[in-house]
């Protein structure tokens, strides 16, 4: 499949087999996604070390300890004590971890993630602006899940503009991570920089 050239892809590699993702590496995939923990350590261990593995899943805190020494990018940060832990063990670990900070833009309860009253009293406050291991490069969020495209743009246009607010405040941002299989073109035109694709990569030949 074809991007824009800003947009990096993340290959959802959840339930494939080490051999699968290999033939993606291989045609020059880097970046794969993972939603268990145990799965994710268990490819870890098994593939090229120069992979880049981003938890796409919602992460309990208990678990952070065991993909803090080499996850790039962890996606679904919904609390500030879920960002205060993956600080701690980044510290213990030597290392600055890169988040996602989840923002709940669609309309089903089901969804993790902050709401607009809470970036507003999380960000600004003195334990958020304390983390020296955590990285927040952007946020993440996903739509509803409908046919209905006009709800699906006016979600993705919500997160944009919470991006572009915390923009000057928070001079690491760098990720809009928002679409997925069903809603990526819609995603990437509201201005997403980040996609998550996972049948379409792995079902193709093609992994331009």
């Amino acid at each position: 499949m074809s991007l824009p050239g800003h947009v990096t892809l993340v290959a959802v590699s959840k339930t494939k087999t080490p051999a699968e993702i290999m033939q993606a590496y291989e045609a020059g995939q880097m970046d794969f996604g993972e939603n268990k923990v145990q799965e994710m350590n268990r490819k870890w261990e098994a593939l090229p070390r120069d992979i880049r593995w981003h938890m796409i899943g919602h992460l309990q805190r208990n678990k952070v300890k065991y993909i803090v020494p080499y996850v790039s990018l962890i996606h679904g940060v919904d609390s500030l004590k879920l960002l205060q832990e993956i600080n701690r063990r980044a510290g213990e670990n030597g290392r600055v971890v890169s988040c996602l900070l989840q923002v709940h833009i669609a309309r089903e309860e089901s969804k993790f993630g902050f709401d607009d009253k809470e970036l507003q009293a999380v960000i600004p406050s003195a334990e958020f602006r304390g983390l020296g291991h955590v990285k927040v490069e952007g946020f993440m969020g996903m739509a509803t899940f409908t046919e209905d495209e006009d709800r699906i743009r006016e979600e993705f246009r919500h997160l944009k503009s919470i991006y572009d607010h915390w923009k000057e405040q928070l001079p690491d941002l760098q990720t809009l991570s928002m679409g997925m299989s069903s809603d990526y073109r819609v995603a990437i035109e509201e201005g997403s920089t980040m996609v998550r694709i996972g049948s379409s990569i792995f079902g193709a030949r093609n992994y331009d």
